[in-house]
């Protein structure tokens, strides 16, 4: 399975028609890590959308930010028989056991999201270092000078770290000439937002609030530092995000965070069903996935993976989403008075 793993993955699932896939009583399993973020809702829906599509039955458990929990929702997945896995990992270097399980039955595995450095699962997710190229570029834009705070993902998520490094690269040019000064930068455990509004209130303590823009890596993280800014009178400062997120994006229009980078997880979350639906069917024959490529992680492994493109929203591009149909115009303008289009 090299190079090619959407279009024919999809052809591979429109070729075999639903009714071979019911025929066959295909089932995939979605090991989600923590089902409680707003954007995984999303996503789901997509991805049951696509395997209702082929023809195929879906299963799922949340581990609920735990990664023994993760590890025993696998080994039960397998055991009601899936025919093909998903599995959004909370801890990378922690699945481990479960790629070996689902190896041992012939189980294809699917890596959504972020990363399973394992060549034996196929990586599906968006340009993450790029993500956070455009994190840092739109901040930097609103803010040239001064002290920045880096609020980063979770220490156990690869992307945390793919993500931080697209935002030095954009910064590092800033930061030898002087023009900014990264102040402080801390992991936020579990992405969870109220981790980071902690981090960020002993920042801001630590700093005595001389603090002039933040580049947090999600939208839930961002969330927190906003709270923890808003806290101190201070919102309205830089802040990024990603996601795409309700609140997030209506956070942009009310001029309190500054870019959500949206990944649009409908188009994720579909890729994830056709490719899996897909890799069930082969039945460990060969596929070939339009848009994949062969891979090499930074720790050297060759993957089967593919990367889907990211967009940046700020005030000036809004009506993207309302367009799209990801937020209602209601949604995004809750709130805001006089604000950029579509909220004026």
């Amino acid at each position: 399975m090299h190079k090619s793993v959407i279009a024919a993955a999809i052809a591979v699932a429109g070729f075999s028609t639903s009714a071979f896939a019911e025929g066959h009583g295909i089932t995939v399993g979605v090991s989600w890590s923590n089902f409680q973020e707003e954007r995984w809702k999303t996503d789901e829906a997509a991805i049951k959308s696509a395997l209702e599509a082929a023809g195929a039955t879906y299963l799922s458990s949340d581990a609920q930010s735990s990664s023994a929990k993760q590890l025993s929702d696998v080994e039960s997945l397998i055991a009601q028989g899936v025919d093909a896995l998903i599995i959004l990992a909370q801890d990378s270097a922690a699945i481990g056991p479960a790629i070996d399980a689902a190896d041992a039955e012939g189980i294809p595995v699917v890596g959504y999201d972020r990363l399973i450095e394992d060549a034996r699962a196929f990586y599906l997710t968006f340009d993450n270092v790029e993500v956070g190229r455009m994190q840092a570029r739109a901040v930097l834009a609103a803010q040239p000078e001064g002290n920045y705070v880096m609020i980063k993902g979770s220490p156990t998520d690869p992307n945390a770290d793919f993500l931080r490094g697209g935002q030095q690269e954009v910064l590092q040019a800033a930061i030898d000439s002087g023009a900014i000064t990264i102040v402080d930068e801390a992991y936020t455990d579990g992405w969870l937002p109220a981790n980071a509004q902690r981090n960020m209130e002993q920042i801001l303590t630590a700093n005595d609030n001389m603090v002039d823009a933040v580049v947090a890596s999600n939208d839930g993280t961002a969330g927190g530092a906003v709270a923890a800014l808003t806290a101190q009178g201070m919102e309205g400062i830089p802040v990024s995000g990603q996601d795409g997120d309700h609140a997030a994006l209506n956070r942009v229009a009310l001029g309190t965070q500054t870019v959500s980078v949206w990944k649009d997880a409908r188009a994720l979350g579909r890729a994830a069903g056709e490719i899996a639906a897909a890799l069930a069917m082969a039945d460990g024959g060969m596929v070939s996935v339009d848009g994949a490529m062969t891979w090499t992680s930074p720790a050297g492994t060759q993957m089967n993976a593919m990367f889907l493109a990211p967009v940046p929203v700020t005030a000036d591009n809004l009506t993207d989403v309302t367009d799209a149909g990801w937020i209602t115009v209601e949604a995004l303008c809750q709130g805001v008075t006089n604000g950029p289009a579509p909220c004026n």
